[in-house]
């Protein structure tokens, strides 16, 4: 899976997600860092990454554009966490998500509990 975290997040996730095995870019990786979020999504979709982020305008983003894609993980409302803790609630859990984020879904993390809406909204 290629993954495209977000400002909002450590680089150390994407360290350890990449050392899992995975494809992942952190904005600056890209030079986006101090990009909108219009541009990362723009960036994301033409070259297959799943952004992983806090920000909910991404969805808001997703909702307005009727887009089908990119897919997004989106982390809310977690405690004071490590880098290390993140990456292994997405990876510990990814089994459970990864098909429908390849076909394009929203993937909302809160707490102890996993929420997955297909893309486009309707």
């Amino acid at each position: 899976m290629r993954f495209l975290l977000d400002a909002n997040l450590s680089p150390l996730i994407a360290a350890c997600l990449t050392e899992a095995g995975h494809d992942t870019k952190h904005v600056r990786d890209v030079d986006l860092r101090r990009a909108s979020d219009e541009q990362i999504m723009d960036f994301a979709a033409e070259h297959g990454f799943v952004i992983v982020s806090q920000d909910t305008d991404f969805t808001n983003l997703l909702h307005y554009r009727k887009a089908s894609g990119p897919s997004l993980v989106l982390l809310r409302n977690l405690p004071e966490v490590t880098a290390a803790q993140v990456s292994s609630l997405i990876l510990g859990n990814l089994d459970q998500f990864e098909a429908a984020l390849v076909k394009g879904a929203v993937v909302s993390i809160v707490g102890d509990r996993i929420r997955v809406r297909r893309l486009p909204f309707q």
